[in-house]
């Protein structure tokens, strides 16, 4: 499994810019107008990673296959969106489909791109997206609540309900276990959807930061955000890597905003990555973290699970140092793990299964 993030934000806060920089691609239209993005664009990016490119050469494999994750550049969101104004059943039904939330915010000035609200404003265009979708969410769950409806669900489904819609009309975060959130999850609920908050920031203030940052910053100190320039993402994603590597050192950037993006991702998802290496094909597999052996090999084939015997583990960086599974073998680091065993990120995994 990948996973799936929806890029979303007022109109015209360089929501298609980013999407294109991200998946090197001119596949969303940027245009200096409201919902010049009706249909979501899709773009589904390698997650690449330097540990696979290790294996596949030490395995000398003929194939390498990176995990990787899909981004989706969802229309503008505007006041109102949870009664329809705008594109706002199209913009709520589109997020319902992600796993996680990119709000992105403009945190620029510019004459020549108008802003929706005629101010620049990130921590109000971000309390605009989060009422919408709060306000989406009481509609679900009070439609859900409703008496003829209440005779399909348990006891334990209406108190779960119950609970949310008073969060929901205090406004408050709906706080919920692990169950909780798959049952919410499952009747689509948008508010309890992991996020980032990404400000899209001009070249010069990157690095340090500006007033609209900062305001952010103020706001919002438990979530996660992240600085992007999507402008310096979009001409980033036209260059060769020697290219892309000579000018990011000339303007001081460390990390390209793909890579933030995917760290912070797999953090916010709580992911890791496993891999499978050998002369057919080295392979990078996404999983939750705390997944156990058998459903760590289901990601690889579902009926590896039920004929699941036991699993041969290297540390990808016991791996590398002694070139081979074998060498490992022979230097005592590879691992018989059984049924209990949790997967570790940057497992390398042998699974042994009944025909």
């Amino acid at each position: 499994m990948g996973f799936k993030c929806g890029i979303v934000g007022l109109p015209n806060v360089g929501k298609s810019t980013l999407f294109n920089a991200l998946t090197a691609s001119k596949n969303a239209e940027a245009a200096n107008f409201p919902f010049c993005t009706i249909d979501p664009n899709i773009g589904i990016v390698d997650v690449i990673d330097e540990r696979l490119d290790q294996l596949s050469k030490l395995s000398n494999s003929k194939k390498k296959i990176y995990t990787n994750i899909t981004f989706v550049d969802i229309a503008g969101l505007v006041k109102g969106a949870s009664k329809g104004e705008g594109l706002g059943n199209k913009f709520l039904s589109h997020i319902r489909e992600v796993d996680a939330i990119i709000h992105l915010v403009r945190c620029f000035d510019s004459e020549k791109i108008t802003h929706v609200n005629s101010k620049i404003s990130p921590s109000s265009d971000l309390e605009t997206i989060k009422t919408e979708i709060v306000l989406s969410d009481l509609d679900v769950v009070q439609k859900k609540l409703e008496k003829g409806k209440k005779k399909l669900l348990t006891d334990k489904e209406i108190k779960i309900l119950e609970d949310a819609l008073n969060q929901l009309d205090k406004n408050q975060k709906v706080d919920v276990n692990n169950e909780e959130e798959k049952f919410l999850s499952s009747i689509g609920l948008l508010s309890i959807k992991p996020k980032i908050i990404v400000c899209n920031i001009d070249e010069e203030n990157l690095s340090i930061g500006n007033q609209y940052t900062e305001e952010v910053k103020n706001k919002y100190p438990d979530e996660k955000i992240i600085n992007i320039c999507a402008d310096i993402e979009d001409q980033l994603s036209g260059l060769d890597k020697n290219e892309k590597e000579a000018f990011m050192q000339d303007i001081g950037l460390n990390k390209t905003g793909l890579k933030q993006l995917i760290k912070e991702g797999y953090d916010l998802l709580k992911l890791d990555t496993f891999f499978t290496s050998g002369p057919e094909e080295s392979r990078a597999w996404t999983i939750r973290k705390n997944t156990l052996a058998p459903k760590a090999a289901s990601v690889i084939h579902t009926d590896f699970e039920k004929n699941f015997i036991r699993a041969e583990a290297v540390s990808c960086e016991d791996f590398i140092k002694y070139g081979s599974a074998e060498k490992c073998k022979e230097n005592g680091k590879l691992r018989i793990e059984g049924k209990d065993y949790i997967v570790k990120d940057g497992d390398v995994l042998y699974f042994r299964v009944n025909p």
